[in-house]
């Protein structure tokens, strides 16, 4: 899977959850060992996305991590708030 085609996994995951799409924010950010996706989101959407105990999160990252990305580095979801 390449950054563009994982860019379009994340959107379309995270846009049925939030109010507000147009304000979804999702930036690369590599390292040595990482590709490193770092989400924003609206304020008002950052508990949807995230979820009671983190659930939500946990079950986007589960189908990121499974993924089989392009290399040898490792994907990494951060959601920042």
């Amino acid at each position: 899977m390449t950054d563009q085609e994982m860019r379009k996994l994340i959107r379309a995951i995270v846009e049925p959850l939030v109010s507000h799409p147009e304000a979804i924010n999702l930036e690369l950010q590599e390292t040595e060992d990482f590709h490193e996706y770092l989400l924003s989101v609206h304020e008002e959407d950052v508990g949807r996305v995230i979820g009671k105990r983190g659930r939500i999160a946990k079950a986007i990252r589960a189908i990121i991590y499974s993924i089989d990305y392009d290399g040898d580095k490792r994907v990494r979801l951060t959601i920042l708030d």
